[in-house]
């Protein structure tokens, strides 16, 4: 079954976790020209405890009718502060913006999605997290114009794992530091993915002036298909081609402690690596081990180069080599190492239930409402609102 739906809001405060939620029809956005309401967002869940959303329906945005449109443009899926939140099984497609936001989010589980849209579709992430903490994104397939997933200021204790990104801009910390921004994203750790076709594969970058830090971060276990560039810091960050930005700002936020590990493939462009970081404010502790990124257009395997600016740290393992990097092969006794970023606990995982069979489906403190279709759904919104509070 397929249903159209306007911009929908699920407003808590709801406490009495787990409240479950299962979509196995098409759900299909107005078009730019039909819209009606709230632009920031089309769907959008806050404040609610334990919430699940799952099933294996299609979350369709219109995004074509947006992409030309210079003004704000809406999130598709948008969920603010929803501790204990997970979402599993669906398929989102073409979203005017990102695809799917986390906000303020503790303790999230994110898996098995399918994400779409051209690649030549604009700023249409596929999964953004930002301000919150504890969250796993593992096993989704991502097709995007933009990131395929996005790390922004105020996370802590991310682990994502098992991601099929391409096309897209890859995996970014950041952007982060826009404006002066103060930032700070903490203990991320990627690992077990894949990159075909993409822009980027591991990138951090922030915007000259900010402050703050990105720290403690982890890349491991990664393959390359043709990547654009396949490892990069840009510290030089500003929107468009940093390869001509000036280092003239005495702030920037801080990047250290990153590890890149295991990383094998081939690079769309003469560079497997390349550093960019602020003269005033350097990468420190950058290590690269078991790195081996050859270019794609030689078709012989020739190495791909390595450029960098302003960076401290070691490598051992590593093609392309750095100079500005150490070489060590007892990299493994560093005190600084930040792999154990990849070891969070599973405890990570929120506490719910398995789900249930209709398709949308409200629980709390043994009531159950079920509402058979989405069109009766719109109707008893406040109703449930209201008696689950």
């Amino acid at each position: 079954m397929t249903f159209l739906l306007q911009p929908l809001k699920f407003q808590g405060s709801c406490k009495s976790a787990p409240i479950f939620v299962q979509i196995l029809g098409n759900l299909v956005a107005s078009s730019k020209g039909n819209w009606k309401g709230d632009k920031d967002q089309w769907i959008l869940f806050a404040d609610i405890e334990g919430l699940v959303v799952e099933g294996g329906g299609e979350i369709n945005g219109q995004g074509s009718s947006w992409w030309e449109h210079k003004g704000s443009r809406p999130t598709a899926l948008k969920f603010k502060s929803c501790n204990n939140l997970r979402l599993s099984g669906l398929t989102h497609v073409d979203s005017p913006m990102a695809h799917i936001h986390i906000n303020d989010c503790n303790y999230a589980t994110i898996s098995s999605l399918r994400i779409n849209a051209p690649e030549s579709s604009p700023n249409t992430d596929g999964i953004d997290v930002g301000g919150s903490s504890n969250v796993v994104i593992q096993d989704c397939l991502i097709a995007t114009g933009d990131d395929c997933i996005a790390i922004s200021s105020g996370t802590s204790n991310i682990r994502i794992s098992g991601i099929d990104c391409g096309p897209g801009h890859g995996i970014s910390i950041g952007s982060l530091g826009k404006d002066g921004e103060t930032a700070t994203v903490e203990n991320v750790c990627v690992q077990n993915c894949n990159f075909r076709g993409t822009t980027n594969g591991a990138r951090i970058k922030t915007w000259q002036g900010g402050s703050g830090y990105a720290r403690m971060i982890t890349f491991h276990g990664i393959t390359l298909d043709n990547v654009e560039n396949p490892i990069i810091i840009d510290q030089l960050y500003n929107g468009g081609d940093s390869d001509k930005a000036k280092d003239h700002k005495s702030s920037a936020v801080e990047v250290s402690n990153v590890m890149y590990s295991n990383f094998v493939g081939t690079s769309k462009s003469e560079y497997g690596v390349d550093f960019r970081c602020s003269e005033r404010v350097p990468c420190t502790d950058i290590f690269l081990r078991d790195v081996k990124i050859a270019t794609a257009s030689s078709g012989s395997g020739q190495v791909a180069q390595g450029q960098c600016l302003n960076v401290r740290g070691a490598s051992t393992l590593a093609v392309p080599g750095l100079e500005c990097l150490a070489l060590t092969t007892d990299i493994l006794s560093s005190p600084q190492l930040p792999e154990q970023t990849c070891m969070l606990a599973q405890s990570v995982q929120p506490r719910t239930q398995p789900m249930q069979d209709p398709i949308w489906e409200f629980e709390s403190g043994g009531k159950r409402l079920t509402v058979s279709n989405v069109i009766l759904l719109i109707s008893f919104i406040s109703f449930v609102t209201y008696s689950f509070r």
